[in-house]
C-alpha cells in the first residue's frame, strides 16, 4: 500500500498522522529526548539464545503500518522476519510481533489507553508502553498487564527479549 499524500504532507508540516477505527489521531514529531529512548530500547532487542525461537527479532522504528483497522507508526515494531522486498518502499502490511511505544508528553492518552487495545484488536501479541517522565513499562498481552519499572527486561511471546 504506498502512503496517502496527506500523511507525507503532514510529516513536512512536522505532524505525525495515524488512524486508529477510523479516528485520525495527530502527533507532534518526536523530540531529541524521545529519539535516544528508541535508540537505547533497540540496542537492548535480543533473539533468544540456542535456538529456543525460529524469530529473527528483526525491528523497524517509525514505520508506517497499515492494519485491518486503521494505519499507525508505532516508534518500534518487531518482527520475526524481514518484510518482503516488495512492502519497503510504502506502508507495511506484515502485523509486527510486537511494538513498543515511547510516551510523548502531552500524548499520554494516545499511548497508554488508545494504542494497547488497538494493537491487541489487530492481531499484535505484545505491546509495550515506555513512559521516560515516570519510567513506568506497561507491558501489554490478551491475557494480562504488567505495570514495572524501567530499566527492565520483558520476554516476548515471540522469543525475544527486550530491555526497556
Amino acid at each position: 500500500m504506498s502512503i496517502p499524500p496527506f500523511l507525507l504532507q503532514a510529516s513536512e508540516l512536522g505532524i505525525r498522522l495515524e488512524v486508529v477505527n477510523g479516528l485520525p489521531i495527530w502527533e507532534a514529531q518526536p523530540v531529541y529526548r524521545h529519539q535516544k529512548h528508541i535508540g537505547r530500547i533497540v540496542q537492548g532487542i535480543t533473539k533468544p539464545e540456542g535456538g529456543q525461537s525460529e524469530c529473527a527479532c528483526t525491528y523497524a522504528i517509525d514505520v508506517y503500518i497499515q492494519f485491518p483497522g486503521g494505519l499507525k507508526r508505532p516508534d518500534i515494531s518487531i518482527f520475526c522476519q524481514e518484510p518482503a522486498e516488495e512492502e519497503q518502499d510504502s506502508a507495511l502490511t506484515l502485523i509486527p510481533e510486537a511494538v513498543i511505544e515511547v510516551v510523548s508528553k502531552g500524548f499520554e492518552t494516545k499511548d497508554l489507553e488508545i494504542g494497547p487495545p488497538f494493537y491487541l484488536s489487530q492481531g499484535v501479541k505484545d505491546v509495550v508502553v515506555f513512559d521516560p517522565s515516570t519510567l513506568l513499562v506497561l507491558h501489554v498481552r490478551k491475557d494480562r498487564t504488567t505495570r514495572q519499572v524501567s530499566p527492565v527486561t520483558l520476554d516476548l511471546e515471540c522469543g525475544c527479549h527486550i530491555l526497556v
